[in-house]
This record gives C-alpha cells, structure tokens and sequence, in this order.
C-alpha cells in the first residue's frame, strides 16, 4: 500500500509547474537530514513487532520494538531521538535505530563528563562470558573478578539491580568500557573509614557488629571501619578466649580508648563501660580479711579465686598448708570448689591480690619456742633427703634439717643416704632455731663428743699404724684407720713409677700401713704417707 501511494505521488510530482519539477518542489519540503545522523521523530503507529517513527521524510523509519525497554513501552504521538542507519531499504522505508541513537549520545556524554577512576551509577543487563554487560547510559563491561560478589548466587542475583561503579578504563576508538563494582565498594568504603575516623573521639561510646573473633580479641566493624577490642578489655574478670563474652554478628556497644588516624587503627574497650572495681579494692578487702570465693583456675605454682566479678586472687602453692606439703595445688582443689581464704597483701597498681588458705588455723611455729629448745635431744621421722642434708619431720608442720657436715664428726659423707633412710626414726640434737626464718637445725654427730682431741694425741706425727683402703681417685688414696676415721694419702706421698695407675698398684679393701704426717683437728683431716714405710 506504502509503494502504491510512492508510485502515485511520483507520476505527480513528474509534472512540471512553471520549468520547476515538482519532484524538487516536494523533496524541498523536507528536513535536510543525512545518513549517521541522529534525528528527532515522533512515533505515529505502535505494531506487535515494529515502531513506525516520522521523521519529516518522505517516508517513515521504523524500529523493532525490542529497541525500547519493558519500563517505558512506546507510545503514540511520543517524540524519539533515532540514529539514520540508511534513507531507503528495499521497500523504501527508512532504517532507523533507537539503541544505536542512545549509545552515541551514551559515548558522547561519557568522553565529556567522565574518565578514568570516576565513580557512576548503572544497572546490571546481562550475563555474558567472563563477566556482566552493565548500563551506565552505554553497555560498560564489568569483569566477573570485579564484581565484588562472594558465591555464584550472589553473582545471578546481581542481574538487574543498580550498583555503583568505579571506571576502570575507557577505550575510545574501541568504543567500550571497562567497570568494576569491587573498587567502587573499597573507595566508598575508604572514604567512609577516613570520615570516621576524623569524627571518633577518645572515650566516645559506639555501637558495632562482631565482624571476627580470634584468640586475642574480636574485631568490631563501625561501620565501614573496624576495631579491635582486645580480650583484656572485655571485661574486669578473667576470660579465656573471647567467644565466651561475644559471638559472630552480635551488635555491642563499645567505648574508642585509643585512635591511630596514620595507621587507621582503632582500639576498644566493653569493661570500661563500668566502674574498675579494683579502685577501692583496699578498703573493700583489708589485709587479714576472710574472703569466701571460687576456684576459676590452677595453675602448678597455685590457684586463682574469684572473688567478685573481675577480682581474683592467687593462693599460692606455699600458702595451702602448714602441716602438708603439696606437690600440686590439685591436690587440695578443683576448679569451682567454693573456698575460704584470707587476704595477705593487696597490689592495687598490678591488680594483684595474695591469698591464703592455711592463714584460716593456727601456725604451729607459733608454739615452736615452748615445744623446742636448743640443746635438747629430740626423735623424729626422716621425711626427705636432699645432697645436703636430710629433712626430720618432729611434729607435723615442723621440720628440723640434719646437714650432711652434721652427721659424722669422722667420716666424709658424700650422700645423707650413706647415713639414712627415708622414713627412717632417728634421735637428734637441736642445735639451732631460727623462727623468723622458719628452721630447726639438728646433729647427728653431736650425740657423742668430739674425738678428735683424742685423735690428735692417738696419731701422732711420724707413727706408722695399719689402715685398709676405702677409696682410690686421681689425687691419692683414703685409709679407714679405724671405725668411721679416714686419712688420705696424697698422691705425692705415694712411690708409683711413670705409666702406671694407682688402681693397677692398690686393691679396694686391701690392708696397708702407712705414716702419719700431720693430724688437723679443727679441719677434721689426717695426712698420711706411704714413702719410707720401716
């Protein structure tokens, strides 16, 4: 029908007026317009498949009706701006493109207003290979690595939604966009870190969300900053990790205790939130106060009680007991037994406070001068031995110490083992008391007289007597004289030729006679010789 009228209108317009071709008449009434142009149209009729458009030319254009967008149909009698693709197809209608008119007004808005590292709004079109295809006013693309989403989920779910987005690169002769939604999030999120942390104040209370948690402490997102609130500032009592106090996704309120603008950090703290209850812990607890309170921890040097919330003490091992002696402090308590305790010192600069269970009976060194006395022989049971000496339990709580010079006024003793046993009653003397210092000092040796007044005039300088030799070392050779007395033949004293060994001349337990060279009573030593033997 179009082609028809076209025909009719021709042999019309063939005629000549006045020398003037009506052809030229006609074609002078048009707008001058010509092909790559974008031109002004009014939609005149709206088809299932295509839109009519009049652009003042001798005849119509149309567009597929796909070229518009489901959210603004075309209307009737709407105005358009389409881009002339061709003035004639082979039926004679113009071509145009209303996507294409848009992407040129998109490109050419887009060279003038934006550039590389600029921020812009667009709407998600459609998923493409390696990436999404975006709608900034043109088709941007923006790689699937920078779309800032975390699952494939998050990624289908994008279609369609409007984001911001940081330009990344324009490529002007290719005509195409490269856009991330990724470091538009960091820069906004940069930005807003910046803000915030010129608007925090020191001592500031704010409110937050549990971003993570570690085993220092937990991470508090402010709102596009985060914070740390170390597990030493979650409260005044004793936490051992932080997921006890808090959990992922919690929102607490904390207060700012320190900012760090040059690093962007922020410190937290939830127990400054309430009054520190060691400020008046001195006149809360006095020293020589009975506390009652809860085992929380023990450690092998003790066992912490809770007193109130946020205020512990430490029993220490030595504290325990007068009478007993714990290896362990589990020996005597487990975690949440309910104790009673006495305050012995209070540290309130270190927050530190000494306990002590054994302080609740009578310390039986109280009594130690009206039950012992120096000089005065006592029994007792060998409780332990140590290289120097031996423990002697003489009541219970009251331990007396035999050192090893005290236990023979003759003999070396290399061991008290050499001497006692373990468990073992032995009779000694008291030969000191110290009770400030808590020790009893005992001897055995002292049971009898000293008898080396009497060595001395016995083994004289110069007389030969017989031994039996107890002891070969790399010095000399010890000879038992007699009971429990020793000398010692230095090895210069000894006639052995060069080569041979001391062990390779002398036996263990061989008889022998030797010269006493000098006796040192106030050393305790005998001398002995074994050159010119008559």
């Amino acid at each position: 029908m179009v082609i028809k009228r076209r025909a009719e209108e021709e042999e019309i317009l063939n005629e000549s007026t006045n020398g003037i071709s009506m052809v030229d008449m006609y074609e002078s009434t048009f707008v001058n317009i010509k092909q790559g142009q974008i031109v002004k149209g009014k939609i005149i009729d709206v088809r299932p498949k295509n839109v009519v458009i009049d652009i003042g030319y001798k005849s119509e254009g149309i567009i597929p009706v796909e070229e518009f967008s489901a959210e603004e149909p075309p209307q009737t009698g709407q105005s358009v701006e389409v881009f002339l693709e061709r003035l004639e197809d082979e039926d004679g209608m113009v071509v145009l493109s209303k996507m294409k008119a848009e992407k040129m007004q998109g490109w050419e808005r887009i060279a003038a207003t934006s550039k590389e590292g600029d921020l812009t709004k667009g709407r998600v079109a459609r998923k493409v290979k390696g990436g999404f295809m975006v709608n900034i006013g043109v088709e941007a693309f923006l790689p699937a690595s920078l779309a800032g989403a975390r699952s494939p989920v998050e990624m289908d779910q994008m279609i369609g939604q409007e984001f911001e987005f940081k330009v990344v690169k324009i490529n002007k002769f290719r005509k195409n966009i490269v856009v991330s939604r990724k470091d538009a999030m960091m820069q906004r999120r940069q930005e807003g870190k910046v803000r915030l942390l010129s608007e925090l104040q020191k001592g500031q209370m704010v409110e937050g969300v549990i971003k993570n948690i570690t085993d220092f402490g937990a991470f508090i997102d402010l709102g596009g900053l985060d914070g740390l609130l170390h597990i030493t500032d979650m409260s005044w009592g004793r936490l051992s990790h932080p997921s006890e106090l808090v959990a992922i996704g919690d929102k607490i309120e904390v207060m700012i205790l320190g900012i760090d603008k040059d690093n962007g950090r922020v410190s937290l703290g939830m127990k400054q939130k309430t009054p520190n209850p060691w400020l008046d812990i001195d006149m809360k607890y006095p020293v020589g106060t009975k506390i009652k309170g809860k085992v929380v921890n023990i450690m092998p040097y003790g066992a912490f009680i809770e007193i109130e919330k946020g205020i512990e003490g430490l029993v220490h091992i030595s504290e325990l007991s007068w009478t007993r002696r714990y290896s362990h402090p589990n020996e005597l308590l487990a975690i949440g037994d309910v104790v009673e305790a006495v305050v012995l010192s209070i540290d309130k600069e270190n927050q530190k406070i000494a306990l002590g269970i054994k302080q609740l009976e009578a310390d039986p060194w109280d009594k130690v001068a009206e039950l012992f006395t120096v000089g005065n022989k006592i029994k007792g049971k060998v409780r332990n031995m140590t290289d120097y000496g031996a423990f002697v339990e003489l009541q219970e709580g009251i331990d007396g110490l035999i050192h090893v010079s005290d236990m023979s006024w003759t003999k070396r003793i290399a061991h008290p083992r050499d001497v006692l046993k373990k468990g073992q009653k032995v009779e000694t003397l008291i030969l000191n008391i110290d009770k400030e210092a808590r020790k009893i000092s005992l001897g055995l040796k002292q049971l009898t007289p000293d008898p080396w007044e009497k060595i001395s005039e016995e083994y004289q300088t110069g007389k030969v007597v017989n031994g039996k030799i107890t002891k070969i070392t790399n010095f000399g050779v010890f000879i038992e004289l007699e009971t429990d007395l020793e000398g010692l033949v230095h090895i210069s004293e000894i006639e052995i030729s060069s080569g041979t060994k001391l062990e390779d001349m002398l036996k263990i337990g061989e008889p022998i006679k030797v010269k006493v060279l000098k006796v040192e009573p106030s050393q305790r030593r005998i001398a002995l010789s074994m050159k010119e033997i008559a």
